[in-house]
């Protein structure tokens, strides 16, 4: 009988001329899980280590070591402490925690799907709102949307309307209108504008995307008749929104914000203004103390709305003449430069006790005593 080769150990090598500890005797036939098989009855596998090549490490009296030990997931060597625990058999400890994710268990340490980190529900994909061009806004509202179709000075872009909105919109401005509408449903139009719980976007199933407006020179804008009013450091755009609407209503011939503070055309602001927005211009000035100086030289007298002033808004004490209101924003009112600019400061006659009132609210009315006096 022809001696067979015992298989060969990486772990140790055995003496030349005799058998590794713990190997088959020559000529046995492997049972079970064989450590390795003769050339005549080889079936083309790999020999397998086991027990035998465990054994010779252990019979060679080599040093073991007793340092962190290897796991192996997934086929890749990862590190693992000895009290860290054990990932499950297949998978990496990262794909462990998106399969508990997947199974409506928030994986350990991170957020669960669909919420952002401070635990606030994650804008979807498609909630996003797609990028404005630029010098464009979205407008919205079936008042400020009506209003800035028959505004020729408006370069419109889309306009995307529900099928319910239709006939709203064209009650406020006839058709056939400057550009061809595209319907869609409220949540597409939600996604259009970014609208959300908490937004504030009420559009009624109308959007506009148009150009912002251009406004024209001070100087250029003083050719229109009726009085100025003048904002100082009022930033929202509500208020502001709410104070075109009642400049306009007034007959005001414009309104003077500073740039600095003041926002730039948004919805917000349109759909506050209620269509005046295209009639009445919104000039955005650097210097508001050197604005009214322009003012007064052309012949404009200023006046600054302060609580806290003796005098009293007489609207007959201005007869024959045109007037600039000036109101400050509603924590700290007028600045000092604005304030030493003004010809005079007033206050609002305001019997009931009532300290202030909301910006808007106070723009209004003193709007109406400058009215009442010139009638």
């Amino acid at each position: 009988m022809t001696q067979q080769r015992p298989p060969r150990s990486k772990f140790a090598r055995p003496a030349p001329g005799s058998p590794a500890p713990g190997s088959p005797a020559p000529g046995a036939r492997a049972q079970g899980k064989s450590h390795g098989q003769s050339r005549g009855g080889s079936t083309g596998e790999k020999p397998k280590f086991g027990g035998g090549a465990k054994a010779a490490e252990q019979g060679a009296g080599e040093r073991r070591f007793g340092g962190p030990k290897l796991s192996l997931a997934s086929g890749e060597s990862t590190f693992r402490k000895p009290d860290e625990p054990r990932a499950p058999q297949g998978r990496p400890p990262q794909r462990a925690a998106q399969g508990r994710a997947a199974q409506g268990h928030p994986a350990q340490g991170h957020p669960a799907q669909g919420r952002s980190a401070q635990g606030r529900p994650a804008q979807g994909r498609g909630q996003r709102a797609p990028i404005v061009p630029n010098g464009a806004v979205w407008l919205y509202g079936v008042h400020a949307v009506g209003a800035a179709l028959g505004n020729p000075a408006r370069r419109l872009r889309r306009l995307v309307i529900t099928e319910e909105a239709d006939a709203a919109l064209a009650a406020e401005l006839p058709k056939p209108w400057p550009i061809q509408p595209e319907i869609a449903s409220r949540e597409r139009i939600d996604q259009l504008l970014g609208a959300g719980h908490g937004t504030g976007i009420v559009h009624q199933g109308v959007a506009l995307l148009a150009d912002q407006l251009t406004a024209p020179p001070l100087l250029e804008a003083l050719k229109r008749p009726g009085p100025v009013l003048v904002l100082d450091q009022i930033s929202d755009p509500r208020n502001i929104g709410a104070l075109l609407r009642t400049a306009q209503a007034f007959g005001a011939a414009m309104v003077i914000a500073q740039e600095r503070n003041a926002p730039e055309e948004t919805g917000a602001l349109a759909k506050a203004a209620s269509g005046a927005l295209e009639l009445i211009p919104l000039l955005r000035i650097v210097n508001i103390a050197r604005a009214l100086i322009v003012l007064k030289a052309a012949s404009i007298w200023v006046v600054g709305l302060d609580g806290a002033s003796p005098n009293r808004l007489d609207g007959k004490a201005f007869a024959g003449r045109r007037v600039a209101l000036v109101l400050g924003n509603e924590g700290e009112g007028m600045r000092r430069l604005t304030r030493e600019s003004c010809d005079e400061v007033a206050a609002l006659a305001m019997p009931g006790g009532i300290e202030s009132l909301n910006v808007s609210a106070a723009g209004a009315v003193a709007l109406y005593e400058l009215t009442r006096g010139a009638a």
